[in-house]
């Protein structure tokens, strides 16, 4: 790309001819705020909230979707005609929807929010006027409450474009205008495979996590980051922990592997980490029940009866199965085992198709 020189708040700064406002302002630590922009979605310009002021156009430019291709060209970013329109934009999604931030799940971590604070909005100057949709809380994963909606398409994008699963769209007209299934049906009576990415992008708490929900604030959750163990891919993942549990999984937006995109295993399937079931040491068969051990003792005996088997039928009367929820260098070890200890080759993994 050629290099052009532009002004941006008083500021000389070499900028790609082509390149959007809102990626040069990025790239210059120049502080832009938006709400439908997303970097792993396609541009719109929905929202309006990332308008600018460019000197000598007529009207205000959304700076995501307004290339800069003129040497010269004149920005302000934050002009007094800049920051009301903002507030306009703001206080007309705080006067139509439902924003009860006391009992939201997404209280800590909403954008709108983050605009009414930085943008100095109190209370909107127009009559608050919610839609009174119904709470869609038919599924156990994913809890949709379309009165907090802000129509910012996030979630139609992430579907649609991301994961290509096109099970959401902007469906009615005008004032009714909402994000719909086919048909308008609830999620669990449509075709969503529930992934949870529109969850991941939502700027709102228009779709929040159902077992989530009043399990711990977003300033009392610890991030851990580490790799899904459902399959081979990698998926880099997030564990949300409050109190030394966890209580939710997340995209990790910086995973090389899915850029926080994860499958209905990956963000929903971790019930087995925390549950009554799970084995918490090792167990013995004796006399037709089962008794607790040591480690020591149960791969001892495991030992025994593996140089048993071998001695009596030879080393291929062995066999192991691996998984993919093992981690990469367990795998590596099974098969080592198997091959230069036991002496066979008879190793499989559930992943191997």
């Amino acid at each position: 790309m050629s290099q052009i020189t532009i002004t941006i708040d008083g500021k000389g700064i070499q900028a790609d001819k082509g390149k959007t406002i809102l990626e040069v302002c990025q790239e210059n630590d120049i502080h832009i705020p938006t709400l439908c922009y997303h970097p792993r979605l396609p541009i719109t310009g929905a929202c309006r909230v990332c308008v600018v002021e460019i000197e000598g156009a007529p009207t205000l430019m959304t700076a995501c979707t307004t290339p800069i291709d003129r040497d010269g060209t004149v920005i302000y970013t934050n002009s007094e005609r800049v920051l009301e329109a903002r507030r306009m934009v703001v206080e007309l999604l705080l006067a139509s929807g439902k924003h009860d931030c006391l009992t939201c799940e997404s209280n800590g971590r909403c954008e709108l929010q983050d605009l009414a604070y930085e943008l100095k909005v109190e209370s909107p100057r127009f009559p608050v006027d919610p839609p009174e949709y119904p709470i869609d809380d038919s599924n156990p994963m994913i809890l949709r409450d379309l009165n907090k909606c802000v129509l910012c398409g996030r979630c139609v994008r992430a579907c649609n474009e991301v994961q290509v699963n096109r099970v959401i769209d902007f469906g009615y007209r005008g004032a009714r205008t909402k994000i719909v299934t086919a048909y308008d049906k609830d999620y669990a009576e449509s075709n969503c495979v529930f992934c949870g990415e529109c969850v991941q992008v939502c700027p709102v708490g228009a779709l929040t996590e159902q077992k989530a929900r009043f399990a711990g604030r977003p300033w009392e959750i610890e991030k851990v980051p580490t790799t899904c163990t459902y399959c081979g891919t990698g998926c880099t993942i997030d564990l949300n922990i409050v109190d030394g549990k966890v209580v939710k999984i997340t995209g990790n937006e910086e995973g090389v592997m899915n850029k926080g995109s994860l499958c209905v295993k990956g963000r929903f399937g971790y019930d087995f980490i925390h549950h009554e079931d799970r084995l918490t040491t090792p167990l013995i068969k004796e006399d037709g029940s089962f008794r607790e051990a040591s480690w020591d003792e149960a791969l001892g005996i495991v030992a025994d009866r593996f140089a048993q088997i071998k001695d009596k039928y030879g080393p291929d009367s062995i066999a192991a199965l691996s998984s993919a929820r093992c981690t990469n260098e367990e795998n590596y070890l099974m098969q080592k085992f198997m091959r230069a200890v036991i002496g066979t080759n008879n190793v499989d993994h559930c992943a191997r198709l």
